[in-house]
């Protein structure tokens, strides 16, 4: 049975040798990229076109044509190959100009016994005049396609950019003058079968592009957010790829990533590490030693060991945890956490668009019923409404069906990655939490808290962000805006966001090595004490809470003069040479009741430290009601901008950078009566004494 996709809409492949078959009524040019695991797509040496019409797992038209066959081995494509983006588009020598002046093109992906897979009728276009028909991507080991249907009335070239392709209108013109040659007037035919009916498999890796030399190493993204607020993306948010989280990504995560969403992530997720197709060298005699981290160059990475179970035929192959790309398990099942955040984003998003479509149309069919007067009130209108409200009814459930199988698979590959999770990833009642040891170096993300959407509740996506952290995070104390919040009184909403506020600050510490983070905390009218209580019995604060507005000033004055001796000391290239007593550890402000004790100064430093501390070690977290700060006006606006905002309580202020869902956020709270938050830090007590 044929699977009829909609924008946005996923379905997993069962062959590796496919056709695509695409019918648009008027002659187009068909292309397709090949991208890495974030979508990336390296360089022209990595596009298949008329011109350069075979690539490893690839065939192509050489010519413009109403009707084209595509052939596909996705087991021959190179295995730095995540994503194969079909694209079309109108030749730029006579015909059409835009789409929306020809019948809506008809793409299908067919065994090669012709009978068809997927199809995909590419919709809605105006003025563009190319398009990204389809993308086949990597997920779990197994291929999938989505309907991708992004026009670009900027054409070829324009697509071709947003692919991130060095000089795109070069390269979009070669395109457009090797179809206007007609260099061939028919696709050559593949080579022959072998004895075992296979044909012969090319294993051959696009060469590097000028920008990717095999010894090339670049900075991988830094810290990223996952999410933004609705209507805005967050600074350093990864753009979409594929997350996120997360990006994301999808860092989703990033996609991540995704998709994860990274990766996330999901979430969204910015959010996974560079990837390309050639493995750096190892250093030379004589050449400089590279101290870099592995993870910051830009070569991909060792795949992760086959450990997953072969799949069924026709079914998609069981999950396994950290299958995706990563130079360790961390980063595995980091990029992993992206994935299941964007895959998440994107099978929503369809399933919302599928419904908003049945009902589109049941209210046209509706409207079509009434507009004859003589039906209005007849059995045929009765009949022609009855009809209209079952095909909406139909096309919902089949839309949900498919939203199903996709959440089936990710609670599938939730219940395995779960357990699988570093402590820095884990929800505290994971058991990880009981095997704790300080660890020795930095992990790249942290939890957050958890993401979920209201189609599916139960599957809940971590919120992973990159470390060190590039903004400051808000607890808001409010009840405005909060899901649960206004069931709850002013006291006990204050009271969770401290709880909130602690569990965030022992888990920043406890991801840390031992010494290596520092926590510092106000608290003017010494309303918080009981929440910081586990943090003072351990001994992990630097000093007592600061109370009264002189501790307010001492405090914020010391970590501002921090701030200001790091930057001199970057910008004079010494910063290795700070002066004796600056503790260079990454710091953590941990500020309550604000702006309770808080003179214009000591706003004002405050403000300074959210803009200026991230870039050298100096983090703050707020724990404040903004309309207890109305009385300051805008001057407290980029404050608040400035900073992540999260909710003690589950709440949906949270947005993804890639089709802006609202994401319902819930903190990572330590589960009632449970001692391991004591456990934990009395390890990271113990562990600063014996290094310190």
């Amino acid at each position: 049975m044929t699977a009829e996709l909609v924008r946005g809409q996923n379905h997993p492949l069962s062959q590796a040798r496919l056709e695509i078959r695409i019918a648009a009524g008027t002659p187009v040019v068909a292309a397709a990229t090949l991208g890495d695991e974030q979508g990336r797509v390296p360089g022209a040496e990595w596009v298949v076109h008329p011109g350069a019409p075979t690539l490893p797992g690839l065939e192509v038209s050489r010519q413009a044509a109403a009707d084209h066959r595509l052939a596909v081995d996705l087991g021959a494509v190179p295995e730095a190959v995540h994503r194969v983006h079909v694209l079309l588009a109108l030749p730029a020598a006579g015909g059409p100009v835009s789409f929306g002046a020809v019948a809506a093109p008809f793409v299908a992906v067919t065994g090669l016994d012709g009978t068809e897979l997927v199809s995909y009728t590419i919709v809605g276009l105006d003025a563009e005049s190319a398009v990204v028909a389809l993308e086949l991507y990597r997920r779990q080991g197994a291929w999938k396609v989505r309907a991708v249907g992004q026009g670009y009335a900027g054409g070829l070239a324009e697509l071709l950019g947003d692919q991130g392709l060095p000089q795109p209108h070069q390269l979009a013109s070669g395109i457009h003058e090797a179809v206007a040659r007609g260099l061939a007037r028919a696709v050559p035919m593949p080579p022959p079968l072998t004895a075992d009916a296979d044909r012969p498999r090319q294993t051959a890796t696009p060469a590097p592009g000028p920008e990717q030399g095999s010894t090339a190493s670049q900075g991988a993204p830094g810290a990223v957010s996952p999410l933004s607020p609705h209507g805005s993306t967050a600074p350093g948010t990864p753009t979409p790829q594929p997350g996120s989280p997360y990006g994301p990504a999808p860092t989703a995560g990033g996609p991540q990533s995704g998709y994860g969403g990274q990766g996330a992530s999901e979430y969204g997720g910015q959010g996974a590490s560079d990837a390309s197709a050639a493995q750096p060298p190892g250093p030379t005699a004589g050449s400089p030693i590279d101290y870099s981290h592995p993870r910051r160059q830009n070569a991909a990475p060792p795949p992760p060991p086959p450990t997953a179970p072969p799949a069924q035929p026709g079914q998609p192959a069981p999950p396994v945890a950290g299958d995706a790309t990563g130079w360790s398990m961390d980063e595995r099942l980091y990029n992993q956490v992206w994935g299941m955040f964007e895959d998440l984003a994107r099978s929503t998003a369809a399933y919302r668009s599928a419904v908003d479509f049945a009902d589109s149309r049941m209210e046209k069919e509706l409207d079509a019923a009434l507009a004859d007067p003589r039906s209005r009130i007849s059995g045929q209108g009765d009949a022609a409404r009855e009809a209209a409200r079952a095909k909406q009814a139909q096309l919902v459930e089949q839309a949900r069906a498919v939203y199903d199988r996709d959440l089936d698979q990710l609670m599938a590959e939730s219940a395995v990655v779960e357990p699988a999770l570093p402590p820095a990833y884990a929800r505290w009642d994971n058991p990880v939490w009981h095997g704790y040891r300080v660890p020795f170096e930095v992990p790249m993300a942290v939890r957050l808290g958890d993401l979920h959407l209201p189609e599916c509740a139960e599957l809940r996506i971590p919120m992973l962000v990159r470390l060190p952290l590039e903004r400051g995070l808000w607890i808001d104390s409010g009840a405005a805006g909060s899901l649960d919040g206004s069931f709850l009184d002013t006291h006990e909403l204050h009271r969770l966001a401290m709880d909130t506020a602690v569990a965030l600050a022992a888990r920043l510490i406890a991801v840390h090595p031992a010494g290596d983070f520092t926590l510092h905390v106000i608290d003017p009218a010494g309303s918080g004490a009981q929440a910081l209580a586990p943090l003072a019995r351990a001994g992990v604060l630097a000093a007592p809470p600061a109370v009264g507005a002189a501790g307010v000033a001492e405090i914020l004055a010391r970590l501002t003069q921090r701030v200001d001796l790091v930057q001199m000391a970057i910008r004079g290239g010494a910063a290795d040479s700070l002066p004796p007593g600056v503790d260079a550890s990454e710091q953590l402000l941990i500020v309550n009741d604000f702006p309770h004790g808080f003179d214009d100064r000591a706003v004002t430093q405050l403000r300074y430290l959210a803009d200026e501390g991230p870039s050298v070690g100096v983090h703050l977290m707020m724990v404040a009601d903004r309309e207890e700060a109305s009385a300051y006006g805008p001057l407290l606006d980029p404050l608040w901008r400035s900073l992540m905002r999260l909710t003690p309580v589950p709440d949906d202020h949270l947005a993804d950078p890639w089709v802006g869902h609202a994401w319902t956020y819930e903190p990572a709270l330590v589960p009632p009566g449970s001692q391991v938050l004591q456990q934990v830090l009395t390890q990271v007590a113990a562990a600063r004494t014996k290094y310190s």
